[in-house]
C-alpha cells in the first residue's frame, strides 16, 4: 500500500510526544526547544503560568517542564492546577534556587520530578526522556478500554464445551467480590483473558487493568516495576518511577507467571495484600494503594511452597479463588468454533474475505494434541492464513507442530519439551496418518512400528519380536509383507 505525502506526515504526527516547557527567560525557552525537539518530539512554549495552563488543557502534552518562579502563579500553583485537571499528568518543576522545603512541597502534591536549572545543561533530555517514558505507560495503562458486555467477552473467551462454561461460571462468580484469584492452566490455554474478563465484569471495570508477566523482567527490575523507585534509588535510577501498584489503583493487577517471583519480591507483596501499603524502592514513604490481585501460574505452586521457593502465607493469600483452564486437548469441541473465530480475526485485520474450512482440515485440527493450546492454534491458523492460495485451507495447508518446519522435529517446537504419554502419541500418530489420505492407517503403522523395532534391536529378529509383543514367525511373516509392498512401490 502506497501512502501520500498527507497521509505520512499525519503518520508521523500521531507518533510524536509533545512537552510544554514554561518559563519567564525567552532565551531558555529557545534553548529547550533546540535541545528537546525532534521527529517524535513536540516542543510548545510559554512564558507565563495562566498561559500555560491553557496550553496544558488545548494540547494535553506528555510532559510539563515548568520554572517555579512564574506568574500570574508560581509553578508549585501551575502544577496544582494541572493534576487537578488531569491527575496522571507529569510535570518537572524547575528552579535555579530550590529550597529542600520547595522540593518536599512539590514531590508531596506530584511533581513527576524536581531538578535545578545548573543541572539542566546536562541532564535535560535524560530527564524529559525518562519522563515520557512514565507518560507512554500512564497513558497505556489508562487507555484500555473495558468489554463489558456478554457478547464481547465471548468474543474474547471462545469455547462452547462443558469445561469452559465452567470457566465462565467461575468467572461471573469471582467477578462481584475483591478476592484474590489465581489462575491456574498450561501455557498458551488463555490465563490473561480470564483475568481481564474478571476486571471487567467487575465493579472495577471502569478503572485500569494492567498485566506484568513476573518471569519476563529480570529479578533485580521487578520490585522497582511492581513497587516503583525514588530518584538515585540505584545505578540509573535519575528520576522517581511510578510502579504498577500505583498507576493501577482501584483497578486490577494481573500477576502472570507469579512463580517466578523471587522471595524477596513475595515479601513485600504479601504486606501490600495484608496492608495495603508499601513503599517504593530506595524511599521511606508508606504509600496506599487499593488494588485488587489476579494472579496465574503453570507450575505446582503446592510444590514450590514445600521446596520453599514459594512462600506458604502469600500462597494462602492468592489461592483464595482458584479458576482452572482445561489444555485444548481435553476440549476438543471447541477447536471449530476457535478456528472460526480466529480466521475471522485474521480477515478483518487484512481486511479480506474470511477462509473457509474443509471438514478434513477440521478432523485434522481436533485430532492433533495442541502442546501450545489456544496460542498454538491461533498462530497455525495465521501462517496458513498466509501461506494459502485457495479460500478454502485443507489439511496440506495447516503446518502442525512448528512455525518452521526446519526448527522442529517431530511436532515439537524447537526449544520446548512436552512429557509424551501413550495418548498423546496415539494423537500424534493418528493425525500423521489422517494428514496423508493415501495412507491405509493400520497397515501403516504396523508397517512403521516392526521397522523401527528392527532399527532398535539392530536386526535381530528374536529382540524385535520380544519387543513388539509377538512371535518371531509373525514378525517374519510382517517382514515378508512389508518387503512385498516396498518392490510394489518401486
Amino acid at each position: 500500500m502506497v501512502l501520500d505525502a498527507d497521509s505520512e506526515k499525519k503518520g508521523d504526527m500521531a507518533k510524536q510526544q509533545t512537552i510544554l516547557v514554561v518559563d519567564r527567560d525567552s532565551d531558555f525557552l529557545d534553548w529547550a526547544k533546540n535541545q528537546l525537539e525532534s521527529s517524535k518530539i513536540r516542543v510548545l512554549v510559554e512564558d507565563s503560568a495562566d498561559a500555560a495552563y491553557k496550553t496544558f488543557c488545548m494540547e494535553e502534552p506528555e510532559l510539563v517542564m515548568a520554572e517555579s518562579n512564574l506568574h500570574p502563579f508560581t509553578g508549585l500553583e501551575l502544577l496544582v492546577r494541572i493534576r487537578k485537571h488531569s491527575p496522571n499528568a507529569l510535570v518537572v518543576l524547575m528552579s535555579a534556587f530550590g529550597t529542600t522545603q520547595s522540593v518536599i512541597e512539590a514531590m508531596k502534591v506530584g511533581a513527576f520530578d524536581y531538578v535545578r536549572k545548573e543541572q539542566l545543561p546536562f541532564n535535560l533530555k535524560v530527564v524529559a526522556d525518562s519522563a515520557l517514558q512514565a507518560s507512554a505507560e500512564l497513558k497505556a495503562a489508562n487507555t484500555f478500554k473495558p468489554q463489558l458486555t456478554v457478547e464481547q467477552h465471548q468474543d474474547e473467551i471462545v469455547g462452547r464445551s462443558e469445561a469452559m462454561q465452567q470457566v465462565f461460571k467461575m468467572i461471573g462468580r469471582v467477578a462481584g467480590s475483591d478476592a484474590a484469584a489465581m489462575v491456574t492452566g498450561e501455557s498458551g490455554s488463555g490465563k490473561e483473558l480470564v483475568a481481564v474478563a474478571i476486571h471487567n465484569y467487575s465493579a472495577r471495570s471502569n478503572k485500569t487493568f494492567l498485566a506484568i508477566n513476573c518471569a519476563a523482567i529480570p529479578e533485580n527490575l521487578l520490585e522497582s516495576e511492581l513497587f516503583g523507585h525514588e530518584k538515585g534509588a540505584f545505578t540509573g535510577a535519575t528520576a522517581q518511577r511510578i510502579g504498577r501498584f500505583e498507576q493501577c489503583n482501584k483497578g486490577t493487577l494481573f500477576l502472570d507467571e507469579i512463580g517466578e517471583m523471587p522471595l524477596q519480591v513475595q515479601s513485600k507483596l504479601l504486606r501490600v495484600l495484608q496492608e495495603g501499603e508499601f513503599s517504593r524502592v530506595g524511599g521511606n514513604e508508606t504509600l496506599h494503594t487499593d488494588v485488587r490481585i489476579i494472579c496465574a501460574t503453570n507450575r505446582n505452586l503446592e510444590e514450590e511452597v514445600a521446596k520453599r521457593t514459594f512462600r506458604d502465607d502469600l500462597f494462602y493469600r492468592l489461592n483464595v479463588v482458584r479458576i482452572h483452564i482445561p489444555p485444548l486437548r481435553q476440549r476438543s469441541e471447541d477447536i471449530r468454533l476457535l478456528s472460526e473465530y480466529f480466521l475471522q480475526k485474521i480477515a478483518n485485520r487484512s481486511h479480506s474475505p474470511r477462509l473457509k474450512l474443509s471438514e478434513e482440515a477440521v478432523r485434522v485440527l481436533e485430532a492433533y494434541p495442541w502442546p501450545g493450546n489456544v496460542r498454538e492454534l491461533e498462530n497455525t491458523l495465521q501462517r496458513a492464513a498466509v501461506l494459502s492460495t485457495a479460500d478454502t485451507l485443507l489439511p496440506k495447508d495447516i503446518p502442525l507442530g512448528t512455525t518452521d518446519p526446519e526448527a522442529a522435529i517431530g511436532g515439537v517446537p524447537a526449544g520446548e519439551t512436552h512429557e509424551v504419554t501413550k495418548d498423546n502419541a496415539v494423537e500424534i500418530l493418528f493425525n500423521a496418518a489422517v494428514q496423508d489420505p493415501s495412507l491405509a492407517i493400520l497397515p501403516w503403522i504396523e508397517r512403521e512400528f516392526t521397522l523401527r523395532a528392527m532399527q532398535k534391536t539392530g536386526d535381530n529378529q528374536v529382540r524385535a519380536a520380544k519387543l513388539l509383543g509377538i512371535t518371531r514367525a509373525t514378525l517374519r511373516k510382517r517382514l515378508d509383507r512389508n518387503s512385498a509392498i516396498s518392490d510394489e512401490v518401486d
